[in-house]
């Protein structure tokens, strides 16, 4: 699959430039309201490397890192294509696929995707993850990824907006398909010890393989195509509005759920430690500031 890996690695390239470039954007265009004395933020990119038992090499990726901008407090854009052989361990930590037949006599492996996190300076302005992926092993191979809202003080017009536009996307490829994606995703961003959800959901999917390789691709494609127009016109309508203290302190604790559930239950970041993928890569979801009261 030589040829569908490096499609695949490509497009997340890509969507990962179009999402830096109009995150960019967002901060040069933010000139009045809360922070628009402030510098506009620009991403730091750093190469990351993969390690190996053997020493071999084992596939990296771009971590791109904005910090402290007008817009955004933090968010990270990293993009990945990681490759070798998977241990007992990361085999276990696999997000989907558990057992996969043949993976003990031969547990070669192959990954790319794009993950985003992004943690805003206004309370008012949602926080927001996606992330897509292809993962191929000699025994099978799956997609999976999606994107949820995060925010700290919901609004269901945005609510409606993101949740809409990802609809819009998925209905070519089935009427069924949205619902299905947004329960899943309702499933998976439930924090269990909280006894709720940390966003007011998205859509997500995983182990996605319907034999028609094509079409799948197509699919995650449009899952990452939906995400700038879910997002940013949010972002545009929120950003310039006042806040107070109150909304600043739920701000940080609901981040403190965030940084929960993502060190708990999230399975790409424990996916990540497992096969050493760069460290500082796999937690740059976590926020710059966060409180538990």
């Amino acid at each position: 699959m030589k040829e569908q890996k490096a499609l695949a690695a490509a497009w997340f390239r890509e969507l990962r430039n179009q999402i830096v470039a109009a995150f960019e954007e967002l901060e040069q265009s933010h000139t009045t309201g809360p922070f628009a004395e402030l510098e506009p933020g620009s991403f730091e990119v750093t190469e990351t490397k993969r390690g190996s038992d053997e020493g071999a090499d084992a596939g990296g990726g771009l971590m791109s890192v904005m910090r402290g901008g007008r817009v955004f407090e933090k968010v990270g854009v990293n993009i990945s294509e990681v490759y070798g052989t998977l241990g007992e361990r990361a085999q276990m930590a696999m997000a989907a696929r558990k057992g996969l037949p043949g993976m003990k006599d031969d547990p070669r492996f192959w990954a790319s995707g794009i993950s985003l996190v992004a943690h805003m300076r206004n309370p008012r302005v949602p926080a927001v993850h996606m992330n897509t992926r292809m993962f191929w092993t000699p025994h099978g191979w799956w997609f999976g990824g999606g994107s949820d809202l995060n925010p700290c003080i919901e609004y269901d017009e945005d609510t409606a907006h993101f949740h809409q536009t990802q609809k819009r996307h998925l209905d070519p490829h089935g009427e069924d398909l949205y619902s299905q994606l947004k329960d899943w995703a309702d499933e998976y961003f439930y924090i269990p010890h909280r006894g709720r959800a940390r966003g007011v959901g998205g859509i997500f999917m995983d182990d996605r393989n319907s034999g028609d390789w094509q079409a799948d691709f197509a699919l995650t494609q449009d899952i990452g195509r939906a995400f700038l127009p879910a997002y940013v016109p949010l972002v545009e309508k929120r950003r310039q509005q006042g806040f107070s203290e109150a909304d600043r302190e739920a701000q940080l604790v609901h981040r403190g759920l965030y940084a929960e559930y993502n060190l708990v239950y999230d399975r790409g970041t424990k996916f990540g430690l497992e096969t050493g993928h760069d460290a500082n890569a796999v937690l740059m979801s976590l926020p710059p500031l966060a409180k538990w009261v």
